[in-house]
């Protein structure tokens, strides 16, 4: 056998079980920010996150983050580091309120995710039941879904952001309060996540998952972190719905 028969074989072997992977799904769980839009599209995370430094500066509390933690581009890096310090405190509390303030009005700007529109509505047409599970607010979830009238394919099983910030993922508790709600075995359902976090939390929750690495980067962050199997466009992900007939 020669190599490139051997390679031939491997890459129809990869492709095989990505299919396997999508259509044994019953029930899949969505990441918001990523998988569904671009959330940050048009109103930068960067913008957000020194947002909520200058807030807590306005607060007195200037020494409460390091210098890398009051430079960083990601909110949520601001936000936990808080919680480590302030857990469950009223500080925590307004600074996720305001956070979700934030995130709602980036929603009038999100950017579809190409082909997740098609994907979301294929997927409950052809009888699987979705879930978002992200560490956004739910209440953004739930603004940007309506507004592309997909609500019915998720609602009721909204899974998000709560003040019990040691909850985000890595920890898979949005990913087990969706399972529960569902009444869903883990092993019948499908994580799709574009971080090493989502995979992580997947993992801890026994539920398969399927990244989604719309550049080169993400797709290494993703393969380093250990995922099997990653796409570069959900039009993957249609195809093979679409191709698969009577999977129900």
């Amino acid at each position: 056998m020669t190599s490139d028969t051997t390679q031939s074989d491997a890459v129809a072997a990869r492709t095989q079980n990505l299919r396997d992977t999508i259509t044994r799904a019953r029930f899949v769980l969505f990441d918001f920010d990523g998988p569904v839009c671009r959330l940050y599209a048009g109103h930068a995370a960067e913008k957000v996150a020194r947002d909520l430094v200058e807030w807590l500066e306005r607060q007195g509390m200037h020494g409460l983050l390091t210098p890398e933690e009051r430079e960083h581009p990601d909110p949520l890096v601001v936000l936990h580091a808080v919680d480590r310090r302030r857990p469950r405190s009223d500080l925590v509390a307004e600074l996720e309120a305001r956070f979700t303030q934030q995130e709602l009005k980036a929603v009038d700007k999100a950017w579809p995710t190409e082909y997740a529109d098609a994907v979301i509505r294929t997927w409950t047409a052809v009888g699987a039941r979705l879930a978002i599970t992200t560490n956004n607010s739910p209440r953004t979830a739930a603004r940007y879904l309506e507004g592309r009238d997909l609500a019915a394919c998720f609602a009721p099983h909204i899974y998000g952001r709560t003040q019990e910030l040691r909850h985000l993922k890595p920890d898979p508790n949005c990913l087990n309060r969706a399972l529960n709600a569902l009444g869903a075995a883990p092993s019948k359902a499908l994580m799709i996540g574009d971080t090493p976090s989502d995979l992580h939390a997947a993992e801890r929750a026994g539920v398969p998952f399927l990244g989604y690495a719309r550049n080169p980067d993400k797709e290494k962050l993703l393969r380093d972190a250990g995922a099997e199997h990653v796409v570069a466009s959900l039009e993957t992900v249609l195809r093979v719905l679409r191709e698969t007939p009577g999977r129900r």
